[in-house]
């Protein structure tokens, strides 16, 4: 059985959890600039809630390309004050911050967040995985080719998957040998890849199985989605769910959506498959 331990709740990911996204930031490829409020907030993460969101990723620095850069302080600015709301709403709710800085997630975690979502796995901070480990929070590192203001420039891989993979062991070594238990991978879908390399990733995604630690998609209304069907961000939640049903079916343990009611319905459907 794979659990992960937040906050003292053991969650049992041998059935797929949702991560809901709730993203802070005013530039965010689809929902930018939507919640920056505390009443746009709390309904928003009440309505995930009731369709079955089990986290809540908050992210407040933009990771799309292009994406601009911004300062530690202006990301806890925008972070803090939403943890501290969201604590004092929804006492008993699962927080993921999406952050690479190491001082971001210390005090994300003393304002209630019980994990940690790295789109560097480490490589942006290099006192992220010793904070990690003493908090002994869970861990969610994802692979990127860059940083997310040059992953789109002409990304090459020999062998994507035997490169990811590796790449990951080396990760887990590491992580393993500081104490920390509790580590969910990533593969960074659109994060230093083009649209092929997005494609083999999926079709091989239960590959990373071999690596007994649970996998979070995230994949939600992306480009990679966006580009074959000619549609926008916004017209891009049927695709979404063809691909979440997808990963699903090879083997991810959490989905991380924009749209929590739809994962879910994709979730109960493809666990009929398994009994």
């Amino acid at each position: 059985m794979k659990t992960i331990n937040c906050n003292g709740k053991l969650i049992d990911l041998s059935t797929p959890k949702i991560m809901g996204i709730l993203n802070l930031t005013p530039d965010s490829f689809f929902d930018g600039g939507k919640y920056q409020n505390e009443k746009s907030i709390i309904e928003k993460v009440d309505k995930m809630i009731n369709e079955g969101a089990t986290f809540i990723d908050v992210g407040a620095y933009s990771s799309r390309p292009n994406a601009i850069h911004i300062s530690e302080e202006e990301e806890l600015k925008r972070l803090i004050p939403t943890l501290k709301l969201l604590f004092k709403t929804f006492p008993e709710l699962l927080i993921s911050v999406d952050t690479f800085r190491s001082k971001v997630a210390l005090a994300s975690v003393e304002n209630g967040a019980c994990m940690i979502n790295d789109i560097s796995a480490g490589e942006m901070d290099e006192k992220m995985f010793e904070t990690v480990a003493k908090l002994q929070v869970p861990y969610i590192l994802m692979h990127m080719k860059g940083t997310p203001q040059n992953m789109y420039k002409n990304p090459t891989y020999e062998n994507i998957i035997l490169e990811i993979m590796s790449y990951f062991s080396e990760k887990i070594y590491q992580l393993r040998k500081l104490g920390l238990n509790d580590l969910i991978i990533d593969v960074g879908f659109g994060f230093g890849k083009t649209l092929e390399h997005n494609y083999q990733l999926l079709q091989n995604l239960d590959y990373f199985k071999h690596l007994n630690i649970p996998i979070l998609t995230g994949i939600s209304r992306k480009s990679m989605l966006q580009k074959p069907l000619n549609i926008t961000a916004d017209e891009a939640l049927n695709a979404t769910t063809v691909a979440n049903t997808i990963a699903l079916l090879k083997g991810s343990s959490i989905l991380r959506v924009h749209d929590v009611k739809e994962a879910v319905e994709a979730v109960k459907i493809t666990s009929l498959l398994n009994q």
